[in-house]
């Protein structure tokens, strides 16, 4: 009778209560305790007895102290994400009574966590071999990761220091990029998700984020992934490169699937290429999403990111050189409001003037300012005019401060700042000046004429001889066309001799150089990854190739300046051909005056050849 009146014991399971066997095990007997840890492992746990467990440790977290870390770690470990909704909330329930009683396991706690921000893995052994080793596509993985962050959100609000000991963890979990596309993609999703809820992260996730973002860029030169694009692109070619072999060696196996065939046409050939294309789309979501409420920009949340995102772009991207993707998040979150672009140009301005900065990182803040006044299609045109005359303004008087001191010569080393602001305002014109004299002609060329570069072109630091030739010979053919200034006998004088870099700093040894002497680049060049490039596009100025009458105007004869009757020989062949402005350069400049190499979209090299 007695036995048929007791309740049934939930689950099957041996020794006595928990409380009864951590006691015990306190007094240095151990076989229960033993016996716990093996049932918890067991790899067959049953829900109702996962919930049992639980229930009980709940009630006796007073004794999970830093001796039993070994205990809290199996019970980390307990497959709980998977099962049925009533284990995790009991297990929610039960990370928050741990962290907020025993504070030493915060830390394994957000590992766990962490740990479950990437699809697990699934393998397969066959004799001891693994043979497929991928993601588990698993349908519920949006879920899972919901949980996560209600986990984390629940350790956060019992113990809020969770922040200062989360970034470090972070960081340590992030995926290396011979991962698969899927695991990266999930992390930096998942990373992005946790600035909703725990917002003081948010300047170092995205640091994180895009510091990772920018290894995958410079790994991967633009000419690479054109290279892979078009070796894909050929039927002929079924070899994989080495390169490509040795990045898909943790590829999805059902890469295949449906879903990947639909978007095969969307896929980089270049892995390292594919994954970035990936993070770009997911950083560019971002970047929307935290701007837009209901549809609607909002101000104060717009500003508060791009505040951020200046500050990355400061420690990150400004110093980097030769980036080609990665930078486009300044370009589009300035693209959301006129404010924004041109405080982001003031910001720049205001580096490149400040003479306590480092060269370097002023004559990158040239290029990117630059390249921005060119490419932007949403900045005006009146914008275009206020930065050109800061611009302009600052090089008078540069040239007015050293044109009759000591060091009025050409050398890269001593006027940096000075010729990458030069090559600015000139590819600024090259790309722009159809707007600057679009509606009053007239008006437009005074204002043209009013910016004085003949005085610039003229000076004894010879801008022309150090800016990049492609851009020197358009500069030259369309002020030519206005009769704003003649550059060719200039560039011409230049063509006599090879190009000395003068370093002070050796001596005064003469440095014979071939390469682009600036070493500039242009960080918005057009943007070549599929997916994220969709995003852009609508927003970026291409490069217009030249018309049939805009080529017959760049050819009409010079006449005045030099004599076609010159018999000399050196020069004939080494010159700029006046009658073929728009061509490609046959030399060793070819490999380093474009920005980046056969960029499409880009002014193409303009015919300056120079001794070989």
């Amino acid at each position: 009778d007695e036995f048929i009146s007791s309740p049934p014991r939930k689950t099957v399971r041996f020794g006595g209560t928990l409380t009864e066997v951590l006691l015990k095990y306190e007094k240095g007997d151990t076989t229960d305790f033993e016996l716990l840890k093996h049932q918890l492992s067991d790899p067959d746990i049953k829900d109702a007895q996962i919930i049992n467990w639980l229930h009980e440790f709940r009630a006796s977290v007073a004794y999970l102290t830093k001796e039993l870390e070994q205990l809290v770690s199996i019970l980390l470990k307990l497959p709980w994400l998977r099962r049925s909704r009533e284990v995790v909330e009991e297990y929610l329930g039960f990370l928050g009574n741990l962290v907020s009683a025993q504070t030493v396991h915060l830390r394994p706690c957000l590992r766990m966590i962490v740990s479950q921000f990437v699809p697990p893995r699934i393998t397969i052994r066959e004799d001891d071999v693994d043979i497929s080793d991928s993601d588990d596509d698993d349908e519920n993985l949006s879920d899972n990761f919901n949980t996560c962050h209600r986990a984390l959100q629940t350790v956060a609000t019992y113990v809020p220091s969770t922040p200062q000991f989360l970034m470090p963890i972070l960081v340590e979990n992030f995926p290396f990029i011979n991962k698969s596309e899927r695991t990266l993609e999930c992390y930096v999703h998942n990373l992005l998700r946790v600035t909703v809820y725990l917002p003081t992260l948010r300047l170092p996730i995205l640091e994180l984020i895009i510091e990772k973002l920018l290894k995958l860029d410079v790994s991967t030169p633009q000419q690479d992934i054109e290279d892979a694009e078009e070796t894909a692109n050929n039927p002929d070619n079924e070899e994989k490169s080495t390169e490509e072999g040795l990045f898909d060696m943790e590829e999805d196996e059902e890469r295949k699937g449906d879903k990947a065939v639909s978007s095969t046409s969307e896929r980089m050939a270049h892995p390292l290429a594919e994954r970035l294309d990936i993070l770009m789309t997911i950083l560019f979501s971002y970047i929307k999403d935290i701007c837009h409420v209901g549809g609607k920009l909002d101000i104060d949340r717009t500003k508060d990111l791009y505040r951020d995102l200046v500050s990355v772009f400061d420690k990150l991207i400004l110093p980097t050189h030769a980036s080609c993707h990665v930078q486009y998040f300044m370009f589009y979150i300035c693209s959301f409001k006129l404010g924004l672009a041109e405080a982001f140009l003031d910001h720049l301005w205001k580096k490149l003037r400040d003479p306590n900065n480092p060269s370097v990182i002023r004559q990158s803040a040239g290029s990117y300012i630059g390249s921005f006044l060119a490419r932007a299609k949403f900045i005006p045109v009146v914008t275009v005019k206020a930065c050109l005359d800061l611009l302009v303004n600052w090089l008078h008087k540069y040239i007015d401060n050293q044109d009759t001191g000591a060091n009025a010569y050409c050398d890269v080393a001593l006027h940096g700042p000075f010729y990458s602001t030069c090559q600015a305002a000139f590819y600024t014109l090259v790309f722009r000046h159809k707007q600057l004299l679009d509606g009053n002609l007239r008006k437009g060329l005074s204002y043209l004429q009013s910016l004085n570069f003949e005085r610039i072109v003229m000076c004894q630091l010879n801008p022309l001889k150090i800016c990049i030739p492609s851009i020197v010979n358009l500069f030259a053919a369309i002020t030519r066309k206005y009769q704003l200034v003649f550059c060719y006998t200039i560039i011409e004088r230049n063509n006599r001799q090879f190009i000395p870099v003068v370093r002070s700093g050796t001596g005064g040894d003469l440095v014979q150089t071939c390469t682009n002497p600036l070493d500039s680049f242009f960080p918005f060049d057009p943007y070549i990854l599929k997916r994220s490039k969709k995003t852009i596009d609508p927003l970026y100025q291409f490069w217009e190739e030249l018309s049939a009458e805009d080529l017959e105007n760049l050819k009409k004869p010079i006449e005045k300046g030099t004599s076609e009757d010159e018999d000399d020989d050196f020069l004939r062949g080494e010159t700029p051909q006046n009658d073929g402005v728009v061509g490609i350069a046959p030399n060793s400049y070819e490999s380093n005056t474009r920005s980046p190499v056969s960029s499409i979209g880009s002014p193409s090299d303009c015919f300056v050849l120079y001794p070989q």
